[in-house]
């Protein structure tokens, strides 16, 4: 399916031609994963929203894994749920995002770390079954991972064998969670892992047949794409392809019927002719309504090797250019400075230049705001 997104194309023309880059533009309930990686979903909800799970006895520590709470540094009042499982010995930290239905699932003392060798934090996303807040559909409820990972940095900091080194992995819902904050948060990432991701919420919306999806961004965003174009721009990671400097790995099966593997095709094409670092994996007559149905054992094999040269071949977040433009999909954050535009609804771009002390928005209105200097990356 070709890029028919006016939104888009103006978009990365603009960046094609601040950057200097040359090229054309491109013109039912979810079922249980047959990825283990996709087992931490909880699908409790009742007109778009979450049914609350919290009890007394719900949060705790272990020497395992804890369960437990932080709250949110943009939205007074609000708590963030995520379980942390403790790897052996100091190791990298590893970032999970649950799919688009689901919440995290709540782990028990003993429950085995997903990914071994890694601080590995599955953030439960506000407004779902162990957090507060109200869900927004990739707006500002992916700014919980920063908040997980500042809390994470100070609380388990003996856990962990480098705070620079942070990897990110989501599937489905959580995929499409990780091609955002891949945009939104350009210089954090030492890689990044979308599984089966939609790019355009548009088009997704667009072509939910059954509405298992539109029903939630209905509420969620608050207005169908015919409506507010722009809001479902903020939320596609379409958007923000110019901004990706991660190594962003993305796997997709051929037949997906509930996320169609041409959302990754097209991001993949975008990222292609903007020379960005993304590898990209289809798995040939894989999906069905699940996204891994049908696949082979020797596909599982090549699935998983994927994502293990994703968390393991890259220690290093990458550098943020001294001069540049960014696209701002509602807020971005860098490593010097951040925007917040002042609508979460808002697309924007940002004109900067990090030896001058200066950074403008060409498009869009918001605050900016230059970081303290310790948020600068410390060297290796």
């Amino acid at each position: 399916m070709a890029l028919t997104s006016i939104r888009l194309a103006a978009l990365i023309t603009l960046a094609c031609a601040v950057l200097a880059i040359p090229g054309t533009v491109l013109a039912m309930q979810e079922p249980v994963s047959d990825n283990p990686d996709e087992r931490p979903v909880i699908g409790t909800m009742r007109d778009g929203r979450h049914i609350k799970m919290i009890g007394p006895d719900t949060f705790f520590t272990s020497q395992k894994v804890d369960f437990t709470r932080f709250p949110s540094s943009i939205t007074e009042g609000i708590e963030i749920a995520a379980a942390v499982y403790k790897p052996e010995r100091p190791g990298p930290i590893l970032l999970m995002s649950h799919g688009w239905h689901g919440s995290v699932e709540h782990p028990g003392p003993e429950t085995p770390n997903p990914y071994p060798g890694f601080l590995t934090i599955q953030v439960d996303m506000r407004g779902r079954a162990y957090s507060l807040g109200e869900p927004d559909a990739n707006g500002y409820e992916l700014y919980d991972f920063y908040d997980a990972l500042t809390y994470a940095r100070h609380a388990y900091a003996e856990h962990i064998s480098d705070p620079d080194r942070v990897h990110f992995l989501g599937g489905s819902g959580g995929g499409g969670n990780a091609l955002a904050v891949a945009g939104r948060f350009p210089d954090l990432f030492a890689s990044v892992v979308a599984k089966y991701p939609m790019s355009d919420y548009a088009a997704w919306y667009e072509g939910d047949a059954v509405g298992e999806f539109r029903d939630e961004m209905d509420i969620w965003i608050g207005a169908s794409p015919a409506e507010a174009p722009e809001a479902y721009a903020v939320r596609s990671g379409l958007t923000a392809v110019p901004n990706i400097l991660s190594p962003l790995y993305i796997v997709h099966g051929e037949t997906d019927i509930r996320v169609p593997s041409s959302h990754s095709r097209n991001y993949a094409s975008a990222a292609k002719m903007l020379d960005r670092p993304v590898t990209y994996l289809e798995l040939a007559g894989v999906g069905s309504m699940a996204h891994l149905g049908n696949i082979t054992s020797a596909q599982e094999a090549d699935l998983a090797g994927f994502v293990d040269t994703a968390l393991t071949h890259h220690a290093q977040a990458p550098q943020l250019p001294r001069k540049g433009l960014l696209v701002v999909p509602g807020y971005i954050r860098t490593r010097y400075f951040e925007v917040m535009l002042g609508s979460i609804d808002q697309v924007g771009l940002l004109a900067y230049d990090l030896d001058a002390g200066e950074a403008q928005l060409i498009k869009g209105t918001g605050r900016i705001r230059f970081l303290p200097e310790h948020s600068q990356p410390t060297e290796h």
